[in-house]
């Protein structure tokens, strides 16, 4: 029911997406698209090629006088870093070439990649591994961001740690705050750290990782399922979030301290507000089961320090099978700010999917009256039933 798939290299032409399963009638936001392309440029941190780059979404399909067509959609961002005489000589889809890249980076795919598809040029395997690709996830989660608003479901990030810096524990948070911030940080005296901790980093040759939190509004009870392992809405949303370059930690609601924490202080008990059934906590991160709950659906994510360093990681030569430093490419000492808007796609796209199997619908206005009737269904139930409403 709902697809969609990138293609692209970082340096090459253009990154390309299709997003298939958009209902019609969506009228889109192009202006807000573009802008979170931008955020995704943005952060205290980030490297030369940030100033380069001035991403746009082009469509070449399924969109029609600023509306969706229900039919598939075909997405553009061109790569202006390609135009230089330099690149596109490297990179140019018939004529590229140039001498090869031969020391790979650890914590990087070279190796790996090199290996899994015979390349003997590292070069055409970082060019799809590179975080470049991830502006067009990025499109076409802004595009599931318009779906999900239409529907009332936000999602929205803070950056709460960046190396040994940490900010002050947030259970929800102003996000004109967290845009105002060079490292997206609400917590404006640890954000000033941070800033410190970037420079001391770029100084040192060296780069940082670190932590922030997703935060999703609005979603209805139900979404996801606990019928199938794959249909678990933690699972789906974990997954969609590993599948970026730098996370390797994703953490839901109380996260690993539910390992350290009793059962009478791990889960959320129900309680009645009036004729309401309510939670006096959100332990959980509104999920259960492998549903959500009604509650904010609440995810900690920690991402790894890039892995191109200025002062290059001990590294060997594949081709000499030699001793060498690693492969030095222009890069970013710290990444997480915009991590965290790439982690606003992923959750984004990972949702659009259950809750269109949920609610279904050719059209915005028919997925909207199904919403609307599966919403009544649910407090004539209770209401009927427990003599309450649910909240």
């Amino acid at each position: 029911m709902f697809t969609y798939l990138t293609a692209g290299e970082s340096h090459g032409p253009a990154l390309v997406g299709i997003l298939d399963g958009i209902p019609a009638h969506l009228r889109l936001d192009i202006a807000a698209i573009d802008e979170t392309l931008a955020r995704r440029q943005g952060g205290y941190g980030r490297g030369a090629r940030m100033k380069i780059e001035h991403d746009q979404v082009e469509f070449l399909a399924g969109v029609r006088g600023g509306e969706t067509l229900g039919s598939p959609i075909a997405a553009v961002v061109r790569n202006r870093d390609y135009l230089t005489p330099k690149v596109r000589a490297l990179m140019d889809p018939i004529s590229g070439g140039g001498d090869p890249l031969t020391n790979p980076r650890p914590g990087h795919a070279d190796y790996a990649g090199a290996l899994k598809y015979r390349q003997r040029d590292l070069r055409n395997v970082l060019e799809r591994a590179s975080a470049r690709e991830t502006a067009m996830r990025v499109c076409l989660g802004a595009i599931c961001a318009q779906f999900l608003e239409a529907l009332g479901i936000v999602t929205r990030s803070c950056v709460v740690r960046i190396g040994g810096v940490e900010a002050a524990c947030l259970d929800d948070w102003n996000q004109a705050d967290v845009e105002a911030s060079d490292v997206r940080c609400p917590d404006r005296e640890a954000a000033m750290r941070m800033i410190e901790g970037i420079d001391e980093a770029k100084s040192a040759g060296d780069t940082l990782g670190g932590q922030f939190l997703i935060r999703i509004d609005g979603l209805p009870v139900g979404v996801g399922s606990n019928r199938q392992p794959a249909q678990r809405l933690d699972g789906v949303l974990a997954g969609a979030l590993m599948g970026m370059q730098t996370v390797r930690a994703v953490e839901i609601g109380l996260g690993i301290e539910v390992g350290a924490t009793p059962g009478s202080q791990a889960h959320d008990a129900f309680a009645l507000d009036g004729d309401s059934v309510v939670r006096r906590s959100n332990r959980a991160g509104g999920i259960e089961g492998g549903m959500s709950n009604g509650e904010p659906i609440v995810v900690r994510v920690s991402v790894k320090p890039i892995p191109t360093l200025m002062k290059a990681l001990p590294s060997v030569n594949l081709h000499e099978k030699t001793d060498a430093p690693a492969t030095i490419v222009r890069s970013d000492v710290c990444v997480v700010p915009a991590a965290a808007i790439v982690a606003e796609a992923m959750v984004r796209l990972a949702l659009t999917g259950p809750v269109l199997e949920k609610y279904g619908g050719d059209s915005l206005e028919e997925t909207l009256d199904n919403l609307a009737r599966s919403t009544q269904a649910s407090a004539a139930l209770f209401s009927r039933n427990l003599g309450t409403n649910v909240k």
